[in-house]
């Protein structure tokens, strides 16, 4: 971390069940990755740091779709909690120093760090406490706040979690608009697996077929 930069951490919610998709969605291959490891990568890319991951026992399959990614591991031991449990038991964790969190579901694979530094550079600039994506009108994630929340969020908006903060503190939320649609597409059954694994797939070819172009004489 530069010195003088705020310390930014990032929570990965990564201890969803995936009963729509049948198999664990987070360990899927994506992009020449996984799933969770796309996301990761997002958010250290921003950069974040550390980058905590709240999964669910065992963990062991997780530690092995990131491979060595420094990561700090946070286990949720109720499988059947919602979202908002496995956020606090992230924020538990995390260092006094934080004064920003990147928050993100494990599975929006086509994020790109790119996306995710300019929302946080954008935040760091602005004088909102929240910051949300939003395309053509729909609110996505990641979610930049700052640690000011984190006690709020481990005390209040139980059954509405996240939503719950940015309605309560409307005046302090910015809206970042984008025309990149991965700030929606997670990723909960097969067919929106397929779907986003083909708009990553074309978009990659098309990259690299505008850096193999040969120029104009």
């Amino acid at each position: 971390m530069t010195h003088g930069t705020p310390m930014t951490a990032a929570i990965v919610l990564a201890a969803g069940r995936s009963q729509r998709m049948g198999t664990n969605k987070l360990l899927l291959p994506f992009a020449g990755s996984s799933v969770l490891a796309r996301v990761v990568d997002a958010c250290r890319g921003a950069p974040a740091d550390p980058v905590l991951v709240v999964g669910r026992p065992p963990l062991a399959p997780l530690r092995e779709a990131l491979g060595n990614r420094p990561v700090t591991w946070v286990e949720n031991p109720d499988p059947t909690a919602d979202m908002l449990a496995s956020l606090r038991c992230g924020l538990r964790a995390l260092p006094a120093t934080v004064e920003s969190l990147i928050v993100t579901p494990g599975d929006l694979p086509s994020l790109e760090p790119a996306l995710v530094c300019r929302m946080l550079t954008d935040f760091r600039a602005g004088q909102a406490g929240i910051l949300v994506p939003v395309h053509r009108g729909r609110r996505g994630h990641p979610v930049i706040l700052a640690a000011r929340y984190r006690e709020e969020l481990l005390r209040t908006h139980d059954g509405v979690g996240l939503r719950g903060l940015l309605h309560a503190h409307a005046a302090e939320t910015t809206e970042w608009g984008t025309d990149d649609p991965a700030v929606l597409e997670d990723i909960d059954t097969p067919a929106e697996y397929a779907l986003a694994r083909s708009r990553t797939d074309a978009a990659g070819q098309a990259s690299a077929e505008r850096h193999n172009a040969t120029p104009l004489a």
